[in-house]
């Protein structure tokens, strides 16, 4: 999308140049490291919840996981189709709740308790399922709304505002044209900019 001060030219030569938000990670690159954080943290978060992991315990194992994620980023390859980079995290994320959960067993095991055990018996091998008392929302809409928000200071605030309204709070074109005294074709102009820059934030990363 289009800095404040930038041509439509200007942003498609910076579009095509640019490297995907994983490449600048893979480089070490400081602020694509902390998007990523940003950006997969809350996810990583509900996942530890979900598999059984005490909120006391949660912030723990989430460092764990992204010095494991820091230390093995650059392994990361999609030679398959179907590989992609939620599943890599996923069983980064299973296999430090798995070391948790054994460390709670050792813990325990004078005590004969056996709560360890159990909850190494619920984690899954694959993804997590969203239960159903979780908002209805993918992790991949989630993650990229997580997205949206991080880039907003790169957008124009109008920009950003038809973006929000036509893609998130769902109002037709028409109506967020009038409200924002745009033509209908800005609107979506606006609308498919920000989409954009999400998916070039997220290129490898949502599957």
């Amino acid at each position: 999308m289009i800095k404040r001060g930038e041509s439509e030219s200007d942003e498609r030569s910076r579009t095509s140049t640019s490297s995907s938000l994983l490449d600048q990670v893979k480089i070490r690159d400081r602020g694509a490291w902390q998007r990523l954080v940003d950006v997969y943290a809350p996810l990583v978060y509900r996942w530890c919840r979900r598999t059984g992991v005490m909120a006391d315990d949660a912030s723990d194992v989430l460092q764990e996981i992204f010095l494991a994620v820091a230390t093995h980023i650059e392994d990361y390859r999609r030679d398959r189709p179907g590989d992609g980079f939620r599943g890599w995290l996923w069983t980064i994320t299973r296999n430090k709740i798995h070391d948790h959960s054994r460390r709670q067993k050792h813990q325990v095991t004078a005590c004969g308790g056996s709560s360890a055990d159990e909850r190494l018996r619920r984690i899954p091998d694959r993804l997590p399922s969203v239960p159903e008392a979780d908002p209805p929302s993918t992790d991949e809409a989630a993650l990229a709304q997580r997205v949206a928000e991080l880039i907003r200071a790169e957008v124009e605030d109008r920009t950003w505002r038809a973006f929000w309204r036509l893609a998130v709070d769902g109002q037709p074109g028409p109506d967020v044209a009038a409200e924002l005294g745009m033509s209908l074709r800005a609107v979506y102009q606006a609308k498919y900019r920000v989409l954009q820059r999400v998916r070039q934030e997220l290129d490898g990363l949502t599957l």
